[in-house]
């Protein structure tokens, strides 16, 4: 089995690790509400998609 030949250092792990972040997905404002919501998807707010009312949620405009 192969041995480390030196202890890597704290910085040089740090280094390493910098890219294991995550990152955030797309998001998008729905334009009828203002609220955040996924892009191309129906608003779970207010229920519109495309200026267009899809599905009718309880407690919307």
């Amino acid at each position: 089995m192969a041995v480390p030949a030196r202890r890597t250092s704290k910085t040089a792990k740090r280094m390493r690790r910098s890219h294991f972040k995550l990152s955030v997905n797309g998001v998008s404002v729905c334009s009828h509400c203002g609220a955040i919501c996924k892009p191309h998807t129906v608003c779970k707010n207010c229920g519109y998609y495309d200026g267009k009312q899809i599905i009718k949620v309880k407690g919307s405009k």
